[in-house]
């Protein structure tokens, strides 16, 4: 978790094709209340988009938020699709996001302490919606410690993307 004191504020994109819009809000009603959590940004989809912008496939909505990303308009984002794994694979193909697919407390926390993901997937399919709401807490909790043991294995990934 923070160091005590320390409050980050993060700036969070919140995305899911249609399988995953529901956890999507919710997700997103707690991110606005956490303070942590300084901005959160809406990639859709919403239920009131027109049909096709509502049937948004999952790679365009993984592609969208690591782009951000990786271009500085966030530092972190969830998002939701069926499974959690098709947004995952999406945010991964930008160069120098990590995205990982976690149901578990242990893989949230493991996911930023020790490969400093940006990205968190989960599948709503999958994980009952108060289960989400918790890891997505916790979640934003975690700061990465560039000194850490895994800080030389992270350099070894953006060293072969050329990041």
């Amino acid at each position: 978790m923070t160091a005590a004191g320390a409050v980050p504020v993060l700036r969070v994109i919140v995305g899911a094709d249609e399988a995953g819009v529901d956890y999507k809000n919710r997700v997103m009603e707690d991110l606005r209340a956490d303070p942590l959590v300084a901005d959160v940004i809406d990639i859709g989809v919403n239920r009131s988009d027109e049909p096709d912008e509502f049937s948004k496939p999952y790679p365009h909505v993984g592609i969208t938020a690591g782009e951000m990303i990786r271009d500085g308009q966030a530092d972190r984002a969830i998002l939701f699709c069926g499974t959690g794994i098709g947004v995952a694979i999406a945010a991964n193909k930008v160069a120098g996001v990590r995205a990982a697919t976690a149901h578990d407390s242990f893989s949230v926390e493991r996911s930023v302490l020790s490969n400093n993901c940006q990205v968190l997937t989960m599948g709503q399919r999958v994980v009952g919606l108060e289960l989400a709401r918790r890891l997505a807490r916790e979640w934003v909790g975690y700061t990465f410690d560039p000194e850490s043991a895994s800080a030389g294995k992270l350099n070894v990934l953006s060293d072969y993307e050329g990041c």
